[in-house]
Parts: C-alpha cells; structure tokens; sequence
C-alpha cells in the first residue's frame, strides 16, 4: 500500500500519470524543488521524515517505498 501512495505523490507532483515504481526520479524531470515537495507529502501522510539525501539516493518509487516500509517495522 505504500507504493500505492508514494507513487500518487510522485504522480501529482511531477505532472505525470504513466511511469513505472522502478523509473528514475531525476530520469523522469524530477529535481530538488519538487523533491522537497516529495518530502513534504510523506511528512504529511506518514508523520515520518526521510531525510532529503537519503531520498536522493533511493530514486525510485520502489526504493523509497522499501525503505518507509523498513522504518515502519523498526518502530
């Protein structure tokens, strides 16, 4: 279910309906302003922060979506 959500946020902030969980952050237009915007959106649904770097190194609905899900069965 977190991929669902991370995918609509990226879909909504980068403009975009048709992308793959695996395509590229950067790849895909995305830059800092609208990952920060990114960043905001999972603070507002998860109460959780990813640091931006860390979201710069997980490109990918995927990664990004794994690693909410391995915070989440730390807590």
């Amino acid at each position: 279910m977190i991929s669902k959500t991370i995918h609509d946020i990226w879909s909504r902030e980068l403009q975009l309906d048709n992308f793959s969980d695996t395509d590229d952050f950067f790849s895909l237009g995305g830059h800092s302003l609208i990952m920060a915007r990114i960043q905001d959106a999972i603070i507002a649904e998860y109460g959780i922060e990813v640091p931006m770097d860390e979201l710069f190194r997980k490109p990918t609905v995927a990664s990004i979506s794994a690693h909410l899900e391995s915070l989440e069965r730390t807590a």
